[in-house]
């Protein structure tokens, strides 16, 4: 489990799948994010779960004094190559309150310090402004734009790579990130 002033991080259980479903079935959550589906069927979350590989970070965020689950934030690893891909979602009564920014840093940090991880990546939808701010904050730099690189609800959209870096990590931000 990974704490952050506000929230708690946890590995994603069983138990999230409903709250999951509700939040991530949202149409504007979907919207902002490639691999939400929309509609978000029954069983589409306890299958999602149950696939997950044991060498992945897949946590669900929650507010520390509710605890409701809030979204989720992962890292998809390439053990190979010591670096993952950051990927995250809030629901969106929680929007712009700085959750996901909060969570991003306190994944990265555990990436870094207790994965050794090299580099991660992330992945956004040039449109999604938020999510752009949230990495850009978390230290991310562009590293490229595929243009018209996926069909996204029918349109073809820019995709955004964004990546960082250990070493940028910590020249930028010492060893005391938070």
């Amino acid at each position: 489990m990974i704490s952050t002033a506000r929230l708690f991080l946890e590995p994603a259980a069983l138990k999230d799948a409903y709250e999951i479903r509700q939040l991530a079935g949202d149409e504007a959550v979907a919207r902002n994010a490639l691999n939400i589906p929309h509609p978000f069927e029954e069983g589409m979350a306890k299958a999602w779960i149950s696939g997950l590989r044991l060498c992945d970070v897949v946590l669900a965020i929650r507010k520390r004094e509710e605890q409701p689950l809030i979204g989720m934030i992962g890292l998809i690893r390439d053990e190979e190559n010591d670096s993952a891909e950051l990927s995250y979602w809030i629901g969106r009564p929680y929007w712009g309150r700085g959750f996901a920014g909060e969570a991003a840093n306190a994944v990265v940090e555990y990436a870094f310090r207790s994965l050794g991880l090299n580099r991660i990546f992330a992945t956004t939808l040039s449109r999604n402004s938020a999510s752009i701010r949230v990495l850009e904050k978390a230290g991310f730099k562009v590293e490229g734009c595929l243009r018209r690189h996926v069909k996204h609800w029918g349109r073809f959209e820019d995709l955004l790579y964004h990546g960082l870096l250990r070493a940028e990590c910590e020249e930028e931000f010492g060893e005391d990130r938070q």
